[in-house]
Parts: C-alpha cells; sequence; structure tokens
C-alpha cells in the first residue's frame, strides 16, 4: 500500500505540468531510440555478412597453387600449377576434419551462344558433382551432372540464374544445348539463386561444366591429355594409342618389353587444376582442416621441413571476422554517441527535478511537519525520477524500432530485432532515473520543516 500511495503521489506530481514532464524526458527518448536502433542496424548488418560469407560455402577452404621463382625473382601466386585431382582426392579420404573437395579449373571468358543469343559469364569453371556440396548451391530445376561424366568428359554443364536468364528468357533451359568455344554443352540443371559476393560480383552469372571438359575440350587440350585424364580417372573414353579400332585387340605396334620401359621411361604427364576447394566439417574445425591439409600436401609435394611450400590456404573464416570486427566495431562507436544522448538527458532529469523540489519547498515542508520522514521524501521524488525515465524509455523504444523499420523499407539496408537491446535499455532508463534523481531526491529529504514551511 505504501508503495502505491508514492506512485499515485508521483503521478499527481507529474501531472501538474504534463509539457515540462514530456520535455524532460525528450533526451532519454532520442538516447534510447538511438541505442536500440543502433543496435537493430549493427546486428542487421553483421547476419548480412554472415549470410553472404555464408553463400560462398559454409567453412570453405580455398587452396591454391604457390609461385614460382629464377633468380631470386618470384613471379607470383598460381605461376606454378602444383595442385592435382588427386591431391583433391587424397584431402578427402585422409583428412578427418574435411567434409568435402573438389577441384576447380578456370576458363577464359568467352561467349556462350544460344540460338542468336549470346552471352559472356563472369566464370566459366569446371569442377566434380561435389563442387555444389562445397558451396551449399542446391540445384533449382534438373539434375547435376555425374562423376562418369567427369571420367568421360561429357558436354554437360550448369548454368545459373543469370546466364540462365539472358539465353532463354524465362524459357526453360534443361535439356538445351549451348555453345562454347565451338562445344556444344547440354545444359542438365538450373543453379538456384546466390545473388552476389561480399565484392559485389554476380555468383550466378557462371556456367559449371566437368573439369575434364574444361580442360581438355574447352581450353584446348589435346586428346593424348583427354585419354590420359580418363586413364587417371579409371576409364578409357578413347581409343589407346597403338590400337587399331577401337575395341579391337589387334595393335599397329607391339608392347614394349620391361628392359625397353626401363631403359627409355616415357615422362609423365602430370595433370594439374588451378584450385582445390574444401569444406570443413564445422567452422570450429577449420583449423585443424588447414594444420591436416598442410601436413598431407607437404608429404605429397615432398616438401621437406623449412623449404617453401607451392600451395597457399585461404581461410573465409578469416575475412568473416575481419568484416565482422569491423561493423562491431562501428556499432560501438554508435553506441557511444547514443549514450551521450542518455547521459544529456539524465542532466535534463537532473535539472527538473531540482527545479521541482525549489517549487514544492513548502508541500515538503508540510509533509515533515504531518510526520513524513526524510525517507518517505527520498522515496516520493526519487520514484518520480524513475517514473520519468521509464515513460521516456518507453517512449523510445518506439522511436527506435520504429526509425529501424524505416531504414529497412526506405533505404533498404539491413536490420535484425534485438530483444537484447530493448531489455538494455529499459534497465539503463531506470538506471538514468536513479542516478541522476538521487540527490535532488537526497536535497529534498535534507530541508529543514520549519525553513521548508517559512520558504517564499
Amino acid at each position: 500500500m505504501r508503495l502505491l500511495r508514492i506512485l499515485l503521489a508521483a503521478v499527481t506530481a507529474l501531472r501538474r505540468n504534463v509539457m515540462r514532464s514530456a520535455l524532460t524526458t525528450l533526451g532519454i527518448v532520442i538516447g534510447v531510440g538511438a541505442v536500440i536502433a543502433m543496435m537493430e542496424i549493427g546486428n542487421g548488418s553483421s547476419a548480412e555478412i554472415q549470410k553472404t560469407i555464408a553463400s560462398m560455402g559454409a567453412n570453405t577452404l580455398m587452396i591454391f597453387p604457390g609461385a614460382a621463382a629464377s633468380g631470386g625473382v618470384s613471379f607470383g601466386a598460381g605461376s606454378t600449377m602444383t595442385l592435382t585431382p588427386q591431391d583433391s582426392e587424397a584431402l578427402l579420404n585422409e583428412c578427418p576434419s574435411i567434409r568435402a573437395t573438389a577441384p576447380v579449373v578456370r576458363a577464359k571468358n568467352a561467349p556462350v551462344i544460344f540460338g542468336n543469343k549470346n552471352w559472356v559469364p563472369h566464370e566459366i569453371l569446371g569442377s566434380t558433382p561435389a563442387f555444389l556440396q562445397v558451396r551449399d548451391w542446391p540445384i533449382l530445376e534438373g539434375a547435376a551432372f555425374e562423376d562418369r561424366d567427369v571420367r568421360n568428359a561429357a558436354s554437360v554443364c550448369l548454368i545459373g540464374q543469370t546466364l540462365a536468364r539472358e539465353l532463354f528468357q524465362g524459357q526453360s533451359p534443361i535439356g538445351q544445348e549451348v555453345r562454347l568455344q565451338n562445344v556444344a554443352l547440354r545444359v542438365v540443371g538450373l543453379l538456384e539463386k546466390k545473388g552476389a559476393n561480399m565484392m559485389g560480383r554476380d555468383q550466378d552469372d557462371l556456367l559449371v561444366a566437368p573439369w575434364t571438359t574444361i580442360k581438355f575440350r574447352i581450353s584446348g587440350g589435346t586428346t593424348a591429355n583427354i585419354a590420359a585424364a580418363a586413364a587417371a580417372a579409371g576409364t578409357t573414353t578413347t581409343t589407346p594409342r597403338g590400337q587399331l579400332y577401337p575395341g579391337s585387340a589387334q595393335a599397329i605396334y607391339p608392347a614394349r618389353s620391361a628392359i625397353q620401359a626401363k631403359n627409355s621411361p616415357m615422362p609423365a604427364r602430370m595433370i594439374t587444376v588451378d584450385q582445390i576447394i574444401v569444406s570443413a566439417t564445422s567452422a570450429a574445425e577449420t583449423k585443424e582442416a588447414t594444420r591436416q591439409i598442410t601436413s598431407l600436401l607437404h608429404d605429397r609435394h615432398h616438401i621437406a621441413e623449412g623449404q617453401v611450400d607451392d600451395f597457399n590456404i585461404r581461410d573465409m573464416a578469416e575475412i568473416t571476422k575481419v568484416l565482422s570486427s569491423t561493423t562491431v566495431m562501428m556499432t560501438k562507436l554508435l553506441l557511444v554517441v547514443a549514450m551521450i544522448s542518455l547521459i544529456v538527458g539524465g542532466v535534463g532529469i537532473m535539472n527538473i527535478m531540482l527545479v521541482s523540489v525549489t517549487e514544492r519547498t513548502k508541500e515538503i515542508g508540510l509533509r515533515m511537519a504531518v510526520g513524513a520522514r526524510g525517507i518517505d521524501i527520498l522515496r516520493q521524488f526519487l520514484t518520480e525520477s524513475v517514473m520519468l525515465c521509464l515513460a521516456g524509455g518507453a517512449m523510445g523504444i518506439a522511436l527506435g524500432r520504429g526509425s529501424s523499420y524505416l531504414v529497412s523499407k526506405i533505404l533498404h539496408w539491413p536490420t535484425l530485432p534485438s530483444m537484447g537491446a530493448i531489455i538494455a535499455s529499459v534497465l539503463v532508463s531506470a538506471t538514468v532515473g536513479i542516478i541522476f534523481g538521487y540527490y535532488p531526491a537526497w536535497k529534498a529529504s535534507r530541508l529543514d520543516p520549519i525553513e521548508a514551511l517559512r520558504y517564499e
């Protein structure tokens, strides 16, 4: 009952001058609204960064060839081709922290032609079916090519939404044939939309085919290379050298003996890829996966301790940390500005409460004369201060949520509601009311009743 009477007395005192009370809370309203709006915009930006990183493949590691050097001059990353499809298979089979791997070869940008339309996609890639698993890229229509298509260098491909829109203009691309470097490729699948990556490049503007097709048919490889690649993959797609007819057991040349092979060995052609992309089992396993990749490639490439690696590993998690840390730093900076508004609002409340104590000196003296204690006066004025701050906090929450909504609708900035920011704003409002309202309330409780009644 005592608390209820204190609340009713505080409400009655604040209603005596509604305009002054509203203006007093304005600083709190602006401060709380700014805190909530900044938190929601910051959370939305962080979520958008995480979404963009995830669109490039969850827990992705990218392995690139190293740099060649001559006479102390380095020719830059990728100047020497050291990665092979067998490296990709070994990583998958021997590294427990790796979920999937895919070799990648790239072709020079060239027009993809369908009928009388043509379009130069941003990327022309060759890989395996595991590419979609590493990149977490579902198929919207059709199906992915298979491992046998990779072994046979089949004329099949997958295309992105942008390429499908430019060439087929609303028609289904499944089963249609497109031409790339005078090679006909049958479209077997349409990828789902990914959107732009962190650099603003359209990820949907691409064509993906078996890496053997891109490397040996699109990029101008020879028939011998195709046969070597197929043999390395476990099948033969062309007539072996020295065989008279396909399927014929009759050979043109006699087989080399073991002594001839030992005396004049044939040079082995190493088939290389431009890149290997790896997906770790989880974000927490990326460091362990990096360690396992480094150890295995050292063994496979015969790199002794102390020698320079002939490969480079890039961790997408590091990029995520850099971008997220930048967003967090900007959010904290904006929060500091918002907290300054709260402090200004608290000073305003202290000022108004001091004025209120001065105006109500006789009332305070009369209450003390009829038996009110100093603690009762302290509670009353402290309650008024806290109620002002809580009212300002409630209006600030509405202002912050409304501002966040308008920013997302008008400026199209990503925002994300933050219940933690709302709860923190209520607590901060109450704290500001107690801190900045305590001194006026203490001053009122220390008044002498006789001097207060004589105050004019």
